[in-house]
């Protein structure tokens, strides 16, 4: 990273042709991919949202967010200096307008939405939130953390955001195993594109960084950010074109509502309709037998599973999480269904078996708290 520019061409034409594939799929207009993970991109978008209200003597200090939202969310906006105000869900698990409405004053700075939220389904009126938000003169951030079923069908810009930031670890096939490295890009209207951290590529013989923002939030990220993670989602975007992200979206979706919909008989479906990319199941009703949304996760280990995330969102109780994305064959769906029942008919005739699992795997259940909060990651022979 320290070479001469001239000597890095290559890599720079790289980030640059990554950068304007980026703002195509999303329709908007400038982008940065130094972020190093989404929640880091949520940071430099509301430190945007900040700079922006600043350059027009605003004294905002709330940022509108639905109940439903990332963790990360509230987290971004705090760290950033604003109040997060929590956006309540209507009956249908999407954004309530009447609330939202309520919510709005000349104090409120934007709004960060997930779309499909965190319950995987689509905000039908998502026009109209954004059109309440702009009235007041307010900012509204695109949380990209479900990207994947949206890309080569809908372009965010498009509908009408200001700011969105992407995966690509998760949504462009460069995972982030072990807990990194990820990288969270995000991109900007015209209008907010000098407010981008410093330095931007610029396309040219030769390319070259451009540090001359004079309204930029500054460096947020040693270098350019992840270099090894834009190549390999620069080599997935080529490789897959545009066709094929639209194919991706279409099988994360089908997959997903294969799944919901073999299950809802099985496990309470706590919203009704179909999903997009991911669905919410929950495990409230197995409480009756003692039984809860973990014990159902490690016995999913226990026939070679790995286990959803659970107990998200915080709305629906016992949450199951189930996102199979685009890449699993029906065989394999197939399976995790067949699995799921089991573990259900287990609940009620067997409980203890889910009480006591996993079973099969070389330790058991872990102190995932202790874990958690002492974490050592230095291997002890």
């Amino acid at each position: 990273p320290f070479q001469p520019v001239e000597t890095v061409q290559g890599c720079l034409k790289l980030m640059s042709e990554l950068g304007e594939m980026l703002i195509e799929i999303v329709g908007l207009d400038a982008i940065t991919l130094q972020p190093a993970a989404g929640a880091h991109g949520e940071f430099a978008g509301i430190s945007i949202i900040r700079s922006y209200h600043e350059k027009k003597g605003r004294k905002r200090r709330k940022i509108l967010i639905p109940d439903s939202a990332h963790g990360t969310n509230p987290a971004s906006t705090t760290l950033s200096g604003y109040i997060s105000v929590k956006v309540p869900s209507n009956r249908y698990g999407r954004i309530d307008l009447i609330r939202l409405e309520e919510l709005l004053d000349d104090d409120v700075a934007g709004i960060m939405i997930t779309n499909p939220n965190t319950l995987g389904l689509f905000e039908t009126e998502i026009d109209r939130v954004i059109e309440l938000i702009h009235n007041r003169g307010g900012l509204v951030y695109l949380d990209g953390a479900n990207l994947n079923a949206l890309i080569g069908i809908s372009r965010p810009g498009d509908i009408g955001f200001d700011i969105v930031h992407f995966n690509l670890h998760k949504t462009f096939s460069t995972p982030h195993g072990g807990g990194g490295p990820g990288s969270g890009p995000i991109a900007v209207t015209k209008e907010l594109a000098g407010f981008l951290p410093v330095p931007i590529i610029r396309k040219g013989e030769p390319y070259k960084f451009d540090y001359n923002l004079p309204e930029s939030i500054g460096k947020i990220h040693s270098f350019y950010g992840n270099f090894l993670v834009m190549v390999k989602a620069y080599a997935y975007l080529r490789m897959l074109g545009g066709e094929g992200l639209r194919d991706v979206a279409r099988a994360s979706i089908l997959n997903a509502n294969y799944v919901i919909q073999t299950l809802q008989e099985d496990y309470k479906l706590p919203y009704k309709g179909f999903c997009m990319h991911e669905g919410v199941l929950s495990g409230g009703e197995l409480r009756k037998f003692g039984v809860r949304a973990l014990d159902v996760a490690k016995r999913l280990l226990d026939f070679g599973f790995h286990a959803p995330t659970i107990y998200f969102p915080l709305i629906v109780s016992e949450a199951l999480m189930i996102e199979p994305t685009e890449t699993e064959p029906l065989e394999t769906l197939e399976r995790f269904v067949m699995v799921m029942k089991r573990i259900r008919k287990e609940a009620e005739e067997n409980p203890d078996v889910l009480r006591q699992a996993p079973t099969m795997t070389p330790v058991r259940r872990l102190d995932e708290v202790k874990a958690a909060r002492e974490l050592n990651v230095r291997f002890k022979p």
